[in-house]
């Protein structure tokens, strides 16, 4: 590895020598490399703060680091009152980097658990002060449970079927009527949505005659419908949340709100807990009952 002063591009050329995009995640997931766009941003970020930490302390540079050295910069982070989601993001990203395993360090004070979830009220009460296409996105968000992003990569699943190396369960829309789509998100996974049949002929209204590039967060998708998504209609809604409600729990609170009532009309329909967590975990998109806790609260 080439011997950089920047401590910025000695981030960028370490993770650029772990970047495999393109590849599925699912079939090389024990290489140690890297296969989303915004895990490798978000790499970068941590291995930058690593080495100013190295720099500082005169103790090398990126490529002649340590696995002692990365656990005493933990240790500082976790004295800095990072979370513990943040404290673990920074530990994957030094193992992906040394290719060793480092002790998980816990944060200091346990992060404060809340519901972020919104009332379907407010949640029309929102949209109604939006603009029609940012309005059309939080209904859509709302009614399919998806991430920011993810509006943009929305096709229709007869153009793009849901990844293959998942299971996907049977008992995933049980209960609702609508229309399916796909959508692709974190780690490239492609998964089905269930858009109801109210908002279909909107969105259908806005679909393109050709495909057009967008660029969010540094990520580039080929966009099928005129419709908001990512960093600009989040910073939308959590605009007009503030002005419609005097609050905002930001445009992922949608998730939670749509993972509440899921759960809510699963059992009601005669599901245990446990079956009724799964079902939806798988509808939105991460396959963990304890990650779908979280939504829960």
């Amino acid at each position: 590895m080439p011997s950089f002063r920047s401590a910025k591009h000695q981030a960028e050329h370490a993770v650029s020598e772990k970047v495999a995009l393109g590849k599925s995640r699912h079939n090389h997931k024990d290489e140690g490399k890297i296969h989303a766009v915004r895990t490798a941003q978000a790499y970068t970020q941590v291995l930058k703060g690593f080495t100013v930490f190295i720099q500082e302390n005169r103790l090398g540079d990126l490529r002649t680091a340590t696995t002692h050295m990365a656990q005493m910069y933990l240790s500082e982070r976790q004295e800095a009152g990072l979370s513990q989601k943040t404290l673990d993001q920074c530990r994957q990203a030094l193992q992906c980097h040394l290719q060793r395993p480092l002790e998980r360090i816990q944060a200091l004070e346990k992060t404060v658990l809340s519901s972020r979830s919104y009332t379907s009220q407010q949640i029309q009460a929102i949209a109604a002060l939006q603009s029609a296409k940012n309005g059309l996105s939080t209904e859509i968000v709302h009614a399919a449970g998806l991430r920011a992003h993810e509006l943009l990569t929305l096709r229709h699943i007869s153009e793009q079927a849901a990844s293959s190396h998942r299971e996907w369960g049977l008992d995933r829309f049980n209960g609702r009527d609508g229309e399916r789509y796909s959508v692709t998100g974190k780690g490239g996974l492609v998964r089905e949505i269930m858009i109801p049949q109210n908002l279909v002929g909107r969105l259908e209204a806005t679909r393109l005659n050709v495909p057009k590039s967008v660029t969010d967060r540094g990520v580039h998708y080929l966009q099928r419908y005129d419709i908001a998504g990512g960093k600009n209609w989040s910073t939308s809604f959590s605009r007009v949340s503030v002005s419609a409600l005097g609050w905002s729990n930001g445009g992922h609170g949608l998730r939670h709100s749509y993972a509440q009532e899921r759960m809510s009309e699963l059992q009601g329909a005669g599901y245990s807990r446990n079956d009724a967590l799964g079902v939806v975990a798988q509808e939105l998109g991460h396959f963990s009952a304890s990650t779908s806790e979280a939504y829960l609260r």
